[in-house]
């Protein structure tokens, strides 16, 4: 199946790079929807806290840490109806091992990636530990944020095998100590039961990340994991969370990429050795280690756009054959890319490496979303880091020391960074805004497409979800050419229009339901 899916997808890849575009034409592109023809249901948009919030939470000044919550939460508008914020509607805790109190021991060099843990040695807790990270979960839920998700990367060091927050060189199993699940399955319950009785209730627990990569260069913390390790880990959480009657749920998968989630033969760079074909694994009902009917545990299986992206006939292939063989393991399995921010080479925006605050690095990701909720359905789609302080495309927002007028000194070695700085934004907080800010929780994706085929390099992109308790519905439209696009989507009434484009960010406008213009390298919100 997976062979004969290819040789059809390559085709059409073909025909719809030679397409051109209407807007190249100055016609108007009809929209057509059908609203009675549902997809996935949206669980939510989100970032994690990872790293940076512990200082920026901790130390920095009140009225900056309030913009940035701002920026990353708020679901008002200004007094000209602008957004002022992108309203995520998830955010991303992370439970962290103890590597901050070990220090240099710790192994890990970069300050900003150790991590305090809640649970001491002898067993005891002291909740005033990941001050910073707490003041960004209070502020999150103040701002009318609807989920929150509590995910680790390591056990606690006190119950890891070789006391560190990370693998040993040659490493391949779970870093836990021997017989340690059982502990570190009820430590994470304890974290998400605190939280839960001080009214931070979380909503989902994803206990192992990116189990496939083997996290022994003390870069972060991080552990591997095989199949059956995790399948253990679970089974321990449900049983602990059935018995303290919690209603948290258990989100499994955090593959490192997409392919990991569902292949299970050396394609999109699997290995084959345990680690993957976790879709299957995990959920067919055939499978010896199907979780599906445990407590507390959710039908959703995560993973990471990471390493899929580029060239981009790969990036739609690859979703297709992702999307067959979830399918076929399991046809109600719910999927969610929950981590992504911009690693792979590429020939639109050259790598990971330097800060960009414009379109072109927003209008990379802007597509990838596209993809990844109308091929794969994605019911989440989650960035990495909210914060950034680093020369990196990783963030949403981004810190330097201000030292100059358009960016300053950058990098974990910048001290001054811990406690102060200047706060930036990016096109591309605006753009997942675009997204985030206007598609909530429980509304569902309907079918929708456009009078011409479009090219996913440079033409225009479009997706639709409805609100089923009002019937609103919201479009987002990706405009990846160089070109103004006129589009319509019937009728003659208003529509309320947000853009993001070089010149704007989620800038509101009302437009005429027939003619919608679609400024050129943008992204377009229209809410109905």
């Amino acid at each position: 199946m997976k062979k004969l899916t290819q040789s059809l997808l390559i085709p059409l890849f073909t025909l719809l790079f030679l397409t051109a575009s209407l807007a190249q034409s100055g016609e108007i592109i009809e929209i057509t929807i059908h609203p009675a023809i549902h997809h996935q249901t949206i669980d939510g948009f989100g970032a994690s806290d990872a790293w940076r919030a512990q200082f920026v939470g901790k130390n920095w000044p009140l009225e900056k840490r309030n913009r940035i919550a701002d920026l990353l939460f708020s679901q008002e508008f200004d007094r000209s109806g602008n957004p002022l914020g992108i309203g995520l509607s998830l955010w991303r805790f992370n439970i962290t091992a103890g590597t901050a109190e070990q220090g240099d021991n710790s192994g890990i060099n970069n300050i900003w990636r150790r991590g305090e843990c809640f649970q001491n040695a002898d067993g005891s807790y002291d909740w005033n530990k990941q001050q910073g990270q707490q003041w960004f979960l209070k502020a999150a839920r103040q701002r009318g944020l609807e989920k929150l998700l509590a995910f680790p990367n390591a056990a606690p060091v006190h119950l890891s095998a070789n006391g560190k927050g990370f693998a040993s060189e040659d490493q391949i199993n779970f870093n836990l100590k021997p017989g340690g699940m059982a502990l570190y399955a009820r430590f994470l319950a304890d974290v998400v039961e605190h939280f839960n009785m001080e009214g931070l209730f979380f909503d989902y627990l994803s206990p192992v990340n990116e189990p496939q990569w083997d996290w022994q260069n003390g870069s972060q913390e991080g552990t591997p994991a095989f199949n059956e390790e995790i399948y253990s880990l679970v089974r321990y959480l449900s049983r602990e969370f059935s018995d303290r009657e919690s209603a948290t749920k258990i989100v499994i998968g955090e593959a490192g990429s997409i392919g990991h989630a569902s292949i299970s033969v050396k394609t999109m760079g699997m290995d084959g050795d345990g680690r993957d074909d976790q879709a299957r694994f995990f959920f067919s009902k055939r499978s010896p280690f199907y979780i599906g009917d445990l407590p507390n545990v959710a039908y959703i299986l995560s993973a990471h756009s990471y390493h899929s992206v580029w060239p981009i006939e790969n990036q739609v292939q690859y979703r297709h054959i992702v999307a067959e063989n979830l399918r076929v393991a399991n046809p109600d399995l719910g999927y969610w890319m929950s981590e992504y921010c911009i690693l792979q080479e590429n020939g639109e925006i050259g790598s990971g490496n330097g800060r960009d605050l414009g379109m072109a690095t927003a209008l990379y990701v802007a597509r990838i979303i596209h993809h990844d909720l109308t091929i794969t359905n994605a019911r989440s789609w989650q960035w990495w880091t909210a914060i950034t302080e680093v020369d990196f495309k990783d963030g949403l927002v981004y810190l330097d020391d201000g030292s100059g007028e358009a960016t300053g000194k950058m990098g974990g070695h910048i001290r001054s960074l811990q406690f102060d700085g200047a706060v930036r934004e990016s096109k591309l907080l605006r753009v997942l805004g675009n997204y985030s800010r206007f598609i909530r929780p429980d509304m569902v994706r309907v079918q929708c497409e456009l009078s011409s085929e479009q090219s996913p390099k440079n033409g225009l992109l479009v997706s639709a979800y409805k609100d089923l308790k009002n019937g609103s519905l919201v479009y987002v439209l990706t405009n990846l050419s160089e070109k103004a696009s006129t589009v319509s989507i019937g009728g003659y009434d208003e529509i309320k229009s947000y853009t993001t484009d070089r010149n704007s960010d989620m800038g509101y406008s009302t437009q005429k339901s027939n003619k919608i213009a679609v400024t050129e390298r943008s992204v377009v919100t229209l809410v109905k």
